[in-house]
């Protein structure tokens, strides 16, 4: 649209008759304001005498809402019929000078952009800053309506409607906005204030605006919004290849086109730091994410390892320790992406547009991890020293997390390496019960738990089955599982009863306790708990005690599933408190459940009704003891447990008559030739005739000394297992031991014989006294 000159005629009187919309735009007054009134009036002084000639000088105009406008008027008289002057045709243009007031210059050269519409939206006036952000003069806009300066976006429109409210309701208004401008070509920020121009009457006659540039403060505060989101969206697991996914989601597009995350191969494993090379790099790619589907900007597959030469800006940022940016046409730039292009050329359309990279390193607690790259290339600006500082922030806080996703998993890695070495690996043969057993440590944050569980071949065909949990998880809960494993395994091999056991396991726990150092550390092994059970194949009797742990549950033969009840005693460590056993027969192919407290209690889960899951679990159809150990855990467990979960399951077996042979002995040493005959003739029953020698030699050295040093009732049993059994009771407690006989001693060689021929040899203490055993292979050699 081309500049309109105000116009103007008046009559001989000086009276207003003719006005132009270039007018009206001037000074603000329409047509019907000023037709009819005297010219003088609208004037800052009194104009001398019109002469009967053209004339062109400046003249002082008063703006309808008060300001004073200088304009250079030019002059041309109307002649009459007798060739006198009957009026006067005026136009009036702004002189293209200085502005002649102080205020003018100062809202001419302010800083920020300002421009003056009327109640319409028609531009009245602009400054230098507002014209340049327009990118046209201000002649081109006066008068013209906004939304036919601007395009139609949703900005503009936001715009024009405060525009059209501050003249409506007459209320200033002031807001920010995100948007670009014709001369522009990037999107800024603006602040924009609006506020209502007044006559004195009151009435709106404009609207005045200033709109600050607040880009850097705007982006100042996107960049700290984006640190507080880390805080809570990067390290929200303890995973090293998801925590640095984190950081690549958080970080695109907003920061850059195309981030990855490339990290030292150690920071992967169990190595300790190497020192950072000085020449070339190799890091393994972990993540990367950009704004096109499938990353095609990538040179490097997830996986991968590359080579980065020194002066890229990967080696550079891992070698100075610090933020390295790099823009378009500088040497650096072109060799690393003629070096991408090479690597990858499916990229090359991908990358055409990349003006701006960034290289930061990922330090923590003074360990180098990796780098963290970031480019530009939608993205119209360059990265900046902000930007650079930013970064470094971002990737210290994300190194942390993945600095804590490495210890944790070095951790757990540890922890389990360990565990695995104390629990059994490979349970022992024995005849008594048939055992399927599952450990599942925790993928909690925690850590893994100490749970464990143990197999223990006990004399006489029986056997002892083991679970407990050590409160806490990490190493030391561990360590602890590991100590308490094998006071059990120490004090089992004393052949204690079960509620007897764990006294003495309680015992022992106090007294770790009472040697730990005063201070803030906790005692894993106080409120460990255990359950203790012993069954013995030739009765068929199950004895178990607990200290504070959940009963087991028992599945009969005629497919009936019940927790066993028994009385729980503390846990280990609390002293003072009994614990009680609990004895009942079984049937042969009972099916006995031990387990930890991971099984069946959750914080959203009710224990009865996990521990009801648990019985109707056993009762599901399974071809074996395996197969029923995962149908168990299916069925029972949560889909995300936050403990570790040891299960054992063990069926019961029985050794019928045909396989225990005894007899009562009269404590008369005449009676020793006799017991040793029924012995041999009950092997030979079996087929045993070449373990006859042996036995008879056990049964005569062991009836003897029960004869000659114990007391009534003497018995004697042969117990027909994998191993035969030889097992000689009596009524005193005294037990024996083995000691060097010298040349001249008439006994003492009897117990080292035993242990010579005998595969093992032991006692155990009785309701009624002690019971000597030994132990033969029946496996062929």
């Amino acid at each position: 649209m081309e500049h309109v000159v105000a116009a103007a005629v008046i009559d001989a009187h000086g009276i207003v008759t003719g006005w132009s919309e270039g007018a009206r735009l001037l000074t603000g007054r329409a047509a019907e304001e000023a037709v009819g009134r005297a010219a003088a009036d609208l004037l800052v002084e009194e104009l001398p005498p019109l002469p009967a000639r053209a004339w062109t000088r400046p003249v002082l105009v008063r703006h309808r809402d008060g300001r004073h406008i200088t304009v250079t008027v030019t002059a041309c008289p109307v002649l009459g019929a007798d060739g006198e002057p009957a009026g006067w045709a005026l136009t009036a243009e702004r002189p293209s000078g200085p502005e002649p007031t102080l205020a003018g210059r100062a809202f001419q050269q302010a800083s920020m952009s300002m421009s003056i519409f009327d109640p319409q939206q028609r531009y009245l006036r602009l400054n230098e800053v507002a014209c340049k952000v327009m990118g046209v003069s201000e002649d081109v806009l006066l008068g013209r309506h906004f939304p036919d300066t601007v395009q139609e976006v949703e900005h503009s429109r936001g715009f024009d409607w405060h525009l059209r409210h501050v003249a409506e309701t007459g209320r200033p208004i002031r807001y920010e906005s995100w948007a670009g401008a014709p001369s522009l070509n990037r999107e800024h920020a603006w602040t924009t204030e609006m506020w209502p121009v007044r006559e004195p009457s009151g009435e709106v006659v404009g609207v005045a605006l200033a709109a600050f540039d607040s880009t850097e403060q705007y982006l100042a505060r996107q960049r700290l919004a984006v640190l507080n989101e880390a805080a809570a969206s990067i390290g929200t697991t303890l995973d090293i290849v998801r925590t640095t996914e984190e950081v690549v989601d958080l970080l695109v597009p907003r920061f850059a086109d195309f981030v990855s995350v490339d990290l030292l191969d150690w920071v992967l494993g169990a190595d300790e730091p190497p020192p950072v090379p000085d020449g070339e790099v190799v890091l393994r790619r972990v993540a990367h994410g950009s704004a096109h589907e499938g990353t095609p900007e990538a040179a490097v597959r997830l996986g991968e390892t590359d080579v980065h030469p020194p002066f890229s800006p990967p080696a550079r940022a891992l070698r100075e320790g610090r933020a390295v940016r790099i823009q378009a046409g500088e040497p650096d730039f072109m060799s690393w992406l003629a070096e991408r292009n090479a690597r990858a050329p499916e990229g090359r359309r991908f990358r055409s547009g990349v003006h701006s990279v960034i290289a930061v390193p990922l330090l923590a607690r003074g360990t180098t991890l990796g780098v963290l790259v970031g480019v530009r290339i939608a993205h119209p600006d360059d990265y900046e020293a902000d930007d650079a500082v930013f970064a470094e922030e971002l990737a210290s806080r994300a190194a942390v997390c993945i600095d804590n996703a490495r210890r944790f998993a070095r951790e757990r890695t540890t922890a389990l390496a360990l565990q695995h070495s104390l629990l059994p690996r490979g349970l022992p043969g024995q005849a008594a019960v048939e055992v399927a057993h599952r450990y599942l440590p925790s993928g909690s944050t925690a850590g893994i738990g100490g749970d464990w569980f143990d197999v223990i071949p006990l004399s006489g065909s029986r056997v002892a089955l083991v679970v407990g949990d050590v409160v806490g998880h990490g190493i030391a809960s561990t360590a602890t599982m590991g100590r308490l494993c094998m006071a059990v395994r120490t004090l089992a091999d004393v052949d204690l009863p079960p509620d007897e056991l764990l006294t003495h396991l309680d015992d022992l726990v106090t007294h770790l306790a009472g040697y730990q150092e005063s201070g803030d550390d906790e005692v894993a092994e106080l409120g460990a708990t255990c359950l203790y059970a012993v069954y013995d194949p030739v009765s068929r009797r199950l004895a178990l005690a607990a200290a504070g742990h959940p009963a087991p549950a028992l599945l009969l033969p005629d497919g009936r599933a019940e927790l066993i009840r028994m009385t729980t005693g503390p846990p280990l460590g609390v002293g003072g408190l009994p614990f009680e056993a609990v004895e009942l027969e079984l049937p042969e192919g009972a099916v006995v459940a031990l387990y930890t407290d991971g099984l069946i209690e959750d914080r959203d889960r009710d224990v009865d009704r996990a521990t009801g899951e648990l019985c109707s679990a056993l009762t599901a159809p399974a071809a074996t003891l395996d197969a029923l150990c995962d149908t168990v855990l299916k069925a029972v467990l949560s889909e995300e447990p936050g403990d570790d979960v040891a299960l054992l399951l063990a069926r019961t077996r029985a050794l019928g008559a045909d396989r225990v042979a005894a007899w009562d002995v009269e404590p008369d040493p005449a009676q020793v030739a006799a017991t040793r005959q029924a012995a041999t003739e009950q092997l030979t029953a079996w087929g045993l005739e070449e373990a006859a020698f042996v036995t008879e030699l056990v049964v005569s050295e062991l009836v003897t000394n029960a004869i000659r040093y114990g007391a009534p009732p003497i018995r004697l049993r042969l117990i027909r297992d994998r191993s035969l059994i030889c097992e000689v009771s009596d009524g005193s407690s005294t037990s024996p031991h083995l000691r060097r006989a010298h040349a001249f001693d008439e006994g003492g060689r009897g117990l080292l014989l035993v242990a010579q021929l005998t595969q093992r040899w032991g006692s155990r203490q009785t309701d009624r006294g002690k019971t000597i055993w030994a132990e033969q292979s029946l496996e062929p050699e």
